[in-house]
């Protein structure tokens, strides 16, 4: 089995390559060309009589990684200013509050259609509530750059609110009083952990020198992931800040202990280093898509019953994201408004809860429909934003 796993991967590596340039090309997101390329995989290496096994373990892992490495690859991109800090202020309570609303609704509807307790239908309409920065910061590259930095603050701040308020109501003992103390204690210690040891990292590439420098990086940043997901805190607070403070290093050369660390090769060093972000982000996120694809079952997204609830879930999601951007009167909101992609977050929050509380058997299907609908809705984006500029020339 070794050398079909080889030729396998190697098949993945460049469809996903030319998946990328075709989604530049023709406007579709890559996100639904690489689901697609899975649904059909499965039948064709069954007609060779060949299968890939164990994905219910690769598939989680794979999603896991591939959100580190994107929000990471994000943050990396941000270069902040004081006077970008209203922006990002703007961005940090849409993503709030869009998560709010869009979870009580949800979770108003799964109690008036399932047979859940109030805790148990939070848990399902969380991931659903939780903008995928996977799918959203890859797609919003034809934004301009001020909407981009809306997206990556928006997006990488529902994960971590998605994330954070998941594990609080997964562990908590069914009472508002332990799932608040979930989110106030796991929120502070994932803040005051991720500040330290994203400044710890920082350091360690300032000092580091030599040929290996990255991938122990990356290893001690991984490992601090895993770390705090054990510890059920939300330790993407610690991604996102890492990547600020290697993109935006005098958030802590201004202090005086530190300010000789920084020498004249750190922005090469810098920029080496996100090339190698930027290569594995593609490897990692093709994988994954690919193998989402090959993993679901096409029965699932027959069901009417997955149509009606992915219905259901679309019109709440896009219906009251559209209300809130015009109330915050938020820049290219007509364009923002169909960036809210549901996709690697969802799909591992789903796996979480599917194995917490009963799910009725069109779950997941309703699951894979609101991914791939809801990529497909970025295309409404792009139409968007060309239509302001246009109007602007």
């Amino acid at each position: 089995m070794t050398y079909p796993a080889i030729l396998i991967a190697s098949a993945i590596l460049l469809l996903t390559f030319g998946v990328e340039r075709l989604g530049r090309a023709s406007g579709i997101p890559a996100v639904i060309m690489l689901i697609a390329i899975g649904l059909a995989a499965k039948p064709l290496l069954a007609f060779f009589g060949l299968a890939l096994e164990g994905l219910d373990l690769v598939v989680p892992v794979i999603g896991a990684i591939g959100l580190v490495l994107i929000v990471l690859e994000g943050a990396l991109d941000i270069e902040l200013r004081r006077s970008r800090l209203k922006a990002a202020a703007g961005a940090f309570a849409m993503a709030a509050s869009g998560f709010l609303v869009i979870a009580a609704a949800l979770t108003g509807l799964a109690l008036l259609a399932l047979p859940l307790a109030p805790l148990q239908a939070m848990l399902l309409a969380v991931p659903f509530a939780v903008i995928s920065s996977a799918v959203a910061i890859p797609s919003s590259g034809f934004l301009p750059q001020r909407a981009r930095e809306f997206v990556v603050y928006e997006s990488s701040l529902s994960d971590i609110l998605g994330v954070l308020v998941f594990f609080a109501l997964l562990n908590s003992d069914g009472t508002a009083a332990g799932v608040l103390l979930g989110l106030v204690g796991g929120g502070a210690l994932s803040l005051l952990l991720a500040l330290v040891f994203a400044v710890g990292l920082v350091l360690v590439l300032m000092r580091v020198d030599g040929h290996i420098r990255f991938i122990p990086l990356l290893a001690g940043l991984f490992g601090l992931y895993a770390a705090g997901k054990l510890l059920h805190l939300s330790p993407l607070i610690l991604v996102l800040l890492f990547g600020l403070a290697l993109n935006n290093p005098s958030l802590i050369t201004r202090f005086r202990p530190f300010r000789g660390w920084m020498d004249d090769t750190y922005e090469a060093t810098l920029g080496e280093f996100k090339v190698l972000v930027m290569e594995l982000t593609f490897a990692v996120r093709g994988f994954f898509f690919i193998l989402l694809g090959y993993w679901t079952d096409p029965g699932e997204l027959a069901s009417p019953w997955a149509w009606l609830a992915a219905a259901a879930v679309l019109v709440v999601v896009f219906g009251s994201r559209r209300i809130m951007l015009r109330l915050g009167r938020v820049p290219l909101g007509d364009a923002l408004t169909w960036i809210a992609p549901r996709g690697l977050i969802t799909v591992l929050l789903f796996l979480g809860a599917r194995e917490a509380l009963p799910m009725p058997a069109f779950a997941g299907g309703a699951v894979m429909l609101v991914v791939l609908v809801s990529a497909a809705l970025i295309s409404l984006a792009r139409l968007g934003s060309a239509g302001a500029a246009a109007t602007q020339t």
